[in-house]
């Protein structure tokens, strides 16, 4: 069968007991990057093979993966932070095992859309989640569209891009448009920055950005 356990964002305090019982208990884990997912593991003295899964290979290995679940081997997967298949690798595997009547399971856990939309103080009863807006076909037309949007509207962005991304918010949805930028959560130095588009894009122009990012956006009213 196959697991797909949530793993922290930042603090490794932030993983289940579930979760580690899970990943001390698969025939191999499966992750993006071997180095990252090896300091949680000794953290937490997990001793399991790793495998590389992510958006580069998965195509390639997913069919082979499934035959060894076939096989009788257990699997886990997770990503370098957070839940599988939120904006990260898992759509293909699930899918995959789906079709082929394998066991899925996904453990409850770290998803870091969820304090960043909770702790904005913009409404959280009904919301949209677009992960990473297009890099270039389709942008426009995506940010004309959420423009319209009635709901909370909730992002990924990298620090590279955040600035331009903020002045694209401010040309399709206004300067006044309600958001929250928050970064780098769980750390030690988590920043949560509420204010108007504007506001927080003068905000972060005066500093080096760091961390992965998520913007909040206010509905259309």
């Amino acid at each position: 069968m196959l697991y797909l356990v949530p793993t922290p964002l930042g603090n490794l305090k932030d993983i289940t007991l579930r979760a580690i019982e899970t990943l001390n208990a698969v025939d191999v884990i499966l992750c993006e990057d071997t180095r990252t997912s090896s300091k949680l593991l000794q953290h937490y003295q997990i001793q399991k093979p790793l495998s590389p899964y992510h958006q580069h290979n998965e195509h390639k290995v997913t069919a082979h993966l499934v035959e060894q679940m076939q096989a009788g081997k257990t699997f886990a997967l997770i990503t370098d932070a957070g839940t599988p298949g939120i904006s990260d690798p898992a759509f293909l595997l699930v899918r995959a095992c789906v079709e082929e009547n394998i066991k899925v399971e996904c453990l409850p856990g770290a998803t870091a859309f969820v304090p960043a939309l909770v702790n904005s103080g913009l409404p959280t009863n009904s919301f949209i989640f677009e992960g990473f807006l297009p890099l270039k076909k389709g942008r426009q037309t995506k940010l004309k569209q959420l423009a319209a949007e009635e709901r909370t509207i909730v992002l990924y962005e990298s620090p590279m891009r955040l600035l331009k991304t903020l002045e694209e918010l401010i040309t399709h949805f206004g300067e006044n448009r309600k958001c929250c930028v928050s970064r780098e959560l769980t750390k030690m130095f988590e920043e949560n920055k509420r204010g108007t588009l504007k506001e927080v894009l003068e905000h972060f122009k005066s500093k080096t950005v760091k961390g992965e990012i998520v913007i909040v956006v206010e509905g259309k009213e």
